[in-house]
């Protein structure tokens, strides 16, 4: 496992992380996350990411019954607050929510501090000064060693910046956008300034498009999969065109490819990220320890990824950003 800085940040997090969207909570109760956390803690894993909104904040509840297994300096665990409760400041990036949410979200987690916390969303009705204050309170407290953005567009990004440095603000050290082999316009290209002026991290989420890179969706939608009971997550896949004719033909091509390889679909897309020299860890998930596993191989198909194959590969997918 490589240890990667967090863009210009002193913290090292681990190549491959694991987190628990969609999983923890929902498909996995207490013993199997601790069962997963620990396959993925032996391969060598010291990232662990959350949110307050996962699963409502069960989520945060079970990682924290998990942790307790750990030295907390030997793991990097995060959180991301903006969409706490129904309330009207339960939701959104005001001082008071983030405040409040960080300090709920410690509280499930079972943590005195988090390593990392992320603004989840931009906030169109907050002002970027108010949050910008609000997250230089909450790492100077000691709450969080660092704060970042997740799928702020990079204007947000750069007027935070802008403000941290008027007002001698601590600034967002790290981004967690969406990245894989069918979504990379934000993270190649609107993105691709941050890197450069702020060198920016990233800790990036879906490398599988939510299973889609997996291949176990080319035939349609198996019963007893992630899509199949997920309705939300499969109208807006399939409102994305992710279950087009083009796009099962990208995949079976790239199944040849991983077949050649010796290695799965998922382990090709999970190296196909690492290989992005912006990329500081890949989050993956998963529901079974088999697949924590399987994951954890993609480091190894990493080194096999030469300027031929990832050629080849860019030839199929055809959507590099211009």
């Amino acid at each position: 496992m490589e240890y990667r800085r967090l863009g210009k940040a002193g913290i090292k997090v681990s190549e491959l992380s694991f987190g628990s969207w969609i999983t923890f909570g929902n498909q996995l109760d207490v013993d199997n996350v601790k069962k997963c956390m620990r396959a993925a803690y032996e391969a060598g894993v010291n990232f662990f990411d959350n949110a307050e909104v996962y699963a409502n904040g069960v989520s945060e509840s079970i990682m924290g019954e998990a942790l307790k297994e750990y030295k907390r300096e030997e793991l990097v665990v995060s959180t991301k607050i903006f969409w706490g409760g129904k309330a009207p400041n339960q939701e959104g990036l005001s001082r008071k929510h983030l405040i409040e949410g960080t300090l709920n979200s410690l509280k499930r987690l079972q943590l005195d501090y988090v390593d990392l916390i992320y603004c989840h969303r931009p906030d169109p009705e907050t002002p970027v000064e108010e949050t910008v204050l609000a997250m230089d309170y909450i790492v100077r407290s000691g709450y969080a060693f660092y704060w970042g953005t997740s799928e702020w567009p990079a204007y947000r990004i750069e007027e935070a910046f802008a403000f941290a440095r008027e007002y001698r603000c601590i600034p967002p050290s790290m981004e967690q956008p969406q990245y894989n082999m069918f979504v990379r316009e934000r993270f190649e290209k609107e993105y691709a300034p941050l890197y450069e002026k702020y060198h920016y991290g990233t800790t990036i989420w879906s490398p599988l498009a939510s299973g889609l890179l997996t291949g176990k969706y080319t035939k349609g939608i198996p019963e007893g999969s992630r899509l199949a009971s997920v309705d939300w997550l499969r109208g807006v896949m399939q409102r994305d065109g992710y279950f087009s004719k083009e796009t099962v033909e990208k995949i079976e091509s790239l199944l040849h490819i991983a077949k050649n390889l010796g290695c799965t679909l998922a382990q090709l897309a999970l190296a196909w990220c690492l290989k992005n020299v912006h990329v500081s860890t890949v989050i993956t998930g998963a529901s079974r320890v088999e697949q924590v596993k399987e994951n954890m191989k993609a480091i190894d198909v990493k080194t096999e990824l030469d300027d031929n194959l990832m050629n080849e590969i860019e030839k199929i997918l055809n959507n590099k950003p211009q």
